[in-house]
């Protein structure tokens, strides 16, 4: 049996932010861009890779209480809530082109004392992206 990862969520907040970032600063590929009841799901993913991420509105789900739904979003604005590892073959390329988008850098690139070397910034959410040399 083989098992691949086809799609994963991550909240988005504003969806123009949102493309700026991954579609602008993180070179991917927009895939879908689905309006409902004034709001978006974007779909981005890396080129060439089958692997998807869809930026949701947060707590859109019609079974979520009021009282969930702003638990959900201050989590979020504290950047508890949601994160996403990448990997990339030139880290430092990387970590400079999205410093010079903007980005909220959280930790430069780094050697990890368990052996990876990776950076992370928060997406315009919140949401801790992750960025792991791949050697």
């Amino acid at each position: 049996m083989d098992i691949t990862i086809h799609y994963t969520f991550l909240p988005q907040t504003d969806p123009e932010a949102a493309l700026a970032f991954y579609r602008d600063a993180l070179g991917f590929e927009v895939r879908n861009d689905v309006g409902f009841d004034g709001q978006r799901w974007i779909t981005v993913g890396p080129p060439g890779s089958p692997t998807s991420i869809v930026l949701h509105p947060p707590a859109a789900d019609p079974g979520v209480t009021d009282d969930e739904r702003r638990t959900v979003l201050e989590m979020i604005a504290k950047g508890t809530f949601a994160a996403v590892a990448l990997g990339t073959d030139d880290l430092d390329g990387l970590f400079e082109k999205l410093v010079a988008s903007g980005a909220e850098v959280v930790q430069e690139p780094t050697d990890q004392p368990y052996g990876v070397r990776d950076c992370a910034f928060r997406d315009p959410t919140g949401n801790m992206v992750r960025i792991n040399a791949l050697t």
